[in-house]
Formats: structure tokens, sequence, C-alpha cells
């Protein structure tokens, strides 16, 4: 495999399109440190598929995109395109044909990369066999790099081994063996999935031949279900025109009683206009009724308040009287008493004057009791005067009493 060119985009250093040119024979690239001769066996090696941010020196696939600089700005992809000559047709079979192959990888920032090799979008795993085939590739140790040889030297026999392989054009054979072997364990592992599926299968292949005998009963049983449904539809629809002849006799005795009650509805609706143009006086007479028992109302309230004065007057009347009574009583047994003692008095005053007649001795003495006895009998009766005037006051008071207890009661009963 012969690469002829190598084209870069935006890959590290190499922000503007650069073409490298690989020309038959020994091709050096001299430079100074950091003049980027490395980034061209990286773009060589990312190219091919290497898929290790490692390898190319950076902390993510994202770190081979342009990051920008002083004076120009950072790049949101990069491309790497290696043409390769196909003249001797050793390329797959799909690419046999092409005598130039052209392989391109593009990473966009954030989204991947994506492989094509002559404008078909391929996977990476083809880019690497194409490579592989060719006993090359992005890990081959044909690309040789800075501190590589030391590497090679006290590299494991594995890797060793993995040199001769690559250098003998076996090392596509053996990825394709990988991935042969890989896809045999996964038919494997679906073979038993198989196996497990077709158990799963009988029985519910079993599960089914159930379910049709079930079907095969539930088809016989509604037909069944069917013929008796039509034996009930039309025993029904036989009954449903007797009803239906029912229903247009009912119906014609409806309409001539509707036509009687139209007339009669009719005959109500100017009842109604009639009795609507009588309204108006009725709620006059409703107003003024209304007017009327409002004061009537008020004038019951007005009664009720006098009704419950009137009582408080008869029972205070009542209590009066029973009190007159009985200051009448008591004025009575005082005039009694009194009278009592005059008559008393008046014995003494007789046996007085006896005593001044028998005993003209005892005349100053006498006269000294008779006028003691005058005194007694002047206070008698100016104290018999006082209870005849209480007497009479009472009397009065009990009469006015008795003439405002009429009064009340005349009221009351109105």
């Amino acid at each position: 495999m012969h690469f002829s060119r190598l084209r870069l985009s935006g890959f590290k250093s190499f922000v503007d399109a650069t073409e490298f040119h690989i020309e038959p024979g020994l091709t050096g690239v001299v430079g100074p440190n950091g003049c980027g001769k490395s980034n061209l066996l990286e773009a060589l090696r990312w190219v091919m598929g290497a898929n290790s941010a490692k390898a190319m020196r950076g902390e993510g696939m994202d770190d081979v995109i342009f990051a920008g600089s002083g004076g120009r700005p950072s790049r949101n992809h990069a491309e790497v395109m290696l043409t390769v000559d196909n003249a001797d047709g050793t390329a797959p079979a799909r690419f046999a044909a092409e005598p130039v192959l052209e392989v391109v990888r593009r990473i966009d920032r954030g989204a991947g990369s994506t492989y094509r090799i002559n404008g078909v979008e391929v996977r990476a795993r083809d880019v690497q066999l194409l490579f592989a085939d060719a006993s090359t590739g992005a890990n081959s140790p044909a690309l040789v790099r800075q501190g590589q040889i030391s590497e090679l030297i006290s590299a494991k026999p594995q890797n060793r081994r993995r040199i001769l392989e690559e250098a003998a054009g076996v090392s596509g054979l053996y990825g394709r063996r990988h991935e042969a072997q890989i896809r045999v364990r996964g038919a494997e592992v679906n073979l038993v999935r198989l196996d497990d599926l077709s158990r799963q299968l009988e029985s519910g292949l079993g599960r089914l031949r159930r379910d049709a005998r079930t079907a095969a009963r539930y088809k016989k049983l509604s037909a069944q279900i069917r013929a008796l449904h039509g034996a009930v539809l039309h025993a029904r629809w036989s009954e449903a025109v007797a009803g239906l002849a029912a229903a247009r006799g009912e119906a014609n005795q409806r309409h001539v009683a509707a036509e009687v009650a139209a007339r009669a509805a009719a005959a109500a609706a100017t009842e109604a206009v009639e009795a609507q143009a009588a309204l108006p006086p009725l709620r006059d007479e409703e107003t003024a009724a209304a007017a009327v028992a409002h004061h009537l109302e008020i004038d019951k309230d007005r009664l009720d308040r006098a009704l419950e004065a009137a009582r408080a007057e008869v029972a205070r009347l009542t209590d009066d009287r029973r009190r007159i009574g009985d200051d009448l009583h008591r004025e009575g047994q005082a005039a009694t008493d009194a009278a009592d003692q005059l008559r008393r008095l008046a014995a003494d005053l007789v046996q007085v004057e006896r005593d001044v007649a028998a005993a003209p001795e005892r005349t100053p003495a006498l006269e000294t009791a008779a006028r003691d006895a005058e005194q007694s009998r002047a206070a008698a009766d100016a104290a018999l005067e006082a209870a005849a005037a209480r007497v009479a006051a009472g009397q009065a008071e009990a009469r006015a009493a008795q003439a405002r207890l009429v009064e009340a009661q005349g009221r009351l009963s109105r």
C-alpha cells in the first residue's frame, strides 16, 4: 500500500488546508522543535483509526481540533484525508476496483468522528481493517515515533508477536478472526436464547391449542346464542308490532284528547286574560289590606303594651287595696281601744265626782286628780280624733283606689 498524499485542515497546528505529498522513495521532514513534524505522524495514525486521545497527546479527542492562537480563532472541526494508491487492487472487495482510495476522517467539536472512503460513509472498524490488511494501521510498528525503538527492544513477547504478524501481513486476518470470534460468541448466546424461546414457544403452543379449543367452543356457543338471540328478536319484533298497533289506537285517542285539551287550554287562556285584567284592582285591594294589616299590627302592639301596663296597674292597685284594708282594720282596732278607754275614763270620772262629793276635804287632791283625768280625757279625745281622721283618710284613699281599680278593669275589658 502506497500513501501518495496527506491533506490536513484544522488538525492541531494545521489550521489552514495543507497538503503533504508523499512521493516514491524516501521523504523527509526537517524543522525545529515545535514546528509540527510529530503532528504529521499523528494525523496519519488518526486518519487510520486511532481512538486513544492519549496517543494524540491530548486529554480528549476534541483536542486534535485547532484551539486558536493570539491572531487566529479556534475551529469547530478538523479533517484529515489520506490518499492511497490501490493500483494493485489489494483493497477490500467493495473498494478493490478503485485505483485510488481517499480515506477521510472528520471530527466536529462535541459530536464525534465520521469516516468516509471515496465519499462513502463507513465504520471506524472498516478503516482499521483496510489498513490492517495492508500490514499497517494506527498502531503499526512501521510508524516509528520518538522513543519507540527502545520500547520495541524492551517490549513484551505479545507486542513482538504483533510486530511479526504485521510484517507477515496477517494482522488483518487476526483482526477479522477476533471479530469472527465475537460474532461466534454472539451467535452462541443467540442460540441459547433461541433454545429458551423455543421452549417458551412450545409452552405457548400448548396454551394456544387450549385457546383454540376454547375458541371453537366459543364459536359454537356464539352460533347458538345468535340463533336464540334471533328468535328473541323475532318475538320482540312481533310484540313490538302488536304494541305499535295498540300505540296507534291509543295515539288516536290521545289526539282526540289533545284536541279537547287544546280547546280547554284556549278557554283557560281566555279566562287567564280576563283574570290578568282583573288583577290590578285586586292588587290595589291587596296593597290597601296590607297597609290596614300593618296599622292593625301596630295597634295590636300598642294595645299589648297597654294591656301589660293595665295589668301592672291592677296588680299595684290590688296591693294598695290590701294595704289600705290592713290600715282600716288597724285604725278600727285603735278606735275601739280609744272608745273602751273613754268608757273607763267616764267611769273613773263618776267615781271621782262621788269621791269629791263624799270628801270635800280631799277637794284639792281630787281637783288635781280631776285635772289630770281631764287632761288624760282631752289627750284621749285628741287621739280618737286623730284616729278618726286617719280612718277617714284611709277610707277616702280606699274609695279612690276602688275607683282606679274599677277604671283599670274597664280599660282591661275594653
